[in-house]
């Protein structure tokens, strides 16, 4: 049993570490404050291949492990979780078409996908369906040799530069069991009837636009049925947030971390009482407990992500590492903004982002309540963890 990394998933960190320190950490407070969106810093991350992060080589990307992939989001989400939030919506786009396309929809977007000349995005959610997917009411009816949509999703990151936009839809609303009449469709930028509407205002997540998408008898061609075969859209979409889920346990980890880098700086320098508020008991248990806590949700979540790389099934690890993970990035938020007292409520000052970022880990990807369910469900039939 092995908990360091390879040689080469630590050099990977690395270099990931020094582009955010650099590039990221500098304008990530001034940036977020104004609602710039990060053009530069996305320059940057095509030429270092991340938005070709999990496309296999042949098709010119990178194909990095789960646990790389998890690395990268912990070290971009320590500097900025919003830059961290362009490539995680990209990248399951990416994995679902590697993994789930047909030979030519691969060929066709694959390569400008892994450049970053195309992004991509994922639209499942809409206003009466997030946690239940069954439930979207977005149809598709065959026409020809088209598919006509009609309906709308929300809080969709990367709406607006997503071509194509992998789209969850009911082809057939009266299948039973549901998701049998399931599919994704991939609508491309400039179709007609494909609208993006406004950005939605957030409490944190700043940098990538979260938009609603409106589709009205949106005709899609046949060739666009992810993998070619009506009724398999959920299975398609759950095994990506399967997947989805280390991203967001690597994007609570780096919170977390950035909470405890930035308290053990300032109880080192903050006086109270005469001497640096680190030497007080108080301060110790919280930094201790803090500690304590990021790095056992760091080994969760690259032992879900080594599940993951085994090539099986990984419901129960990869949603305790979210679930684990998530929590802890909101318990070390608050316990930052406890050490930097006043400050910690500035905007002068970082907490106060980390704190506003940190809630969204125990929605995305799957909100904490239906993942313990999920985990509950595994315990109960398989009668172990």
């Amino acid at each position: 049993m092995d908990f360091e990394l390879s040689d080469q998933q630590a050099a990977f960190r690395d270099l990931l570490r020094d582009f955010a320190r650099r590039r990221i950490a500098p304008v990530a407070r001034e940036w977020e404050l104004s609602g710039r969106y990060p053009t530069e810093i996305i320059d940057e991350m095509k030429q270092m291949g991340l938005f070709g992060m999990l496309v296999p080589e042949e098709f010119g990307g990178i194909g990095i492990d789960a646990v790389s992939y998890a690395i990268v989001f912990e070290e971009l989400a320590k500097a900025w979780m919003g830059v961290a939030g362009i490539l995680g919506s990209h990248s399951l786009s990416t994995w679902m078409l590697a993994k789930h396309g047909t030979a030519e929809q691969r060929r066709r977007w694959l390569p400008d996908l892994a450049t970053g000349k195309r992004r991509s995005g994922l639209a499942l959610t809409e206003p009466g369906a997030g946690s239940d997917l069954q439930g979207i009411s977005t149809v598709a009816h065959r026409a020809g040799h088209h598919y006509i949509v009609n309906g709308g999703k929300t809080w969709i990151t990367n709406a607006r530069h997503a071509d194509p936009l992998p789209v969850l839809v009911k082809t057939n609303p009266e299948a039973q069991p549901r998701h049998r009449g399931m599919t994704v469709l991939m609508i491309e930028q400039g179709t007609p009837g494909f609208t993006v509407g406004k950005d939605l205002d957030k409490l944190g997540y700043k940098g990538p636009e979260s938009s609603e998408v409106f589709l009205n008898d949106c005709p899609v061609p046949v060739e666009n049925v992810l993998g070619a075969e009506e009724g398999q859209g959920l299975q398609q979409v759950l095994a990506a947030l399967e997947f989805g889920r280390v991203n967001i346990a690597g994007r609570a980890v780096g919170i977390a971390q950035a909470c405890l880098d930035k308290s053990i700086v300032y109880a080192r320098e903050r006086h109270a009482f005469g001497r640096p508020i680190a030497e007080f008991q108080a301060i110790q248990l919280k930094l201790a407990d803090m500690a304590t806590e990021v790095q056992s949700a760091r080994l969760l979540t690259w032992w879900a992500a080594s599940a993951l790389d085994s090539g099986r099934r990984a419901d129960v690890e990869t949603g305790m590492a979210k679930l684990y993970a998530s929590e802890i990035c909101i318990k070390a938020a608050l316990e930052a903004m406890r050490i930097h007292g006043g400050y910690g409520y500035s905007t002068e000052f970082e907490i106060e982002r980390l704190y506003r970022d940190a809630p969204l880990m125990a929605i995305a990807e799957g909100t904490n309540d239906i993942l313990r369910t999920v985990i509950a469900r595994h315990l109960v039939r398989d009668g172990r963890a």
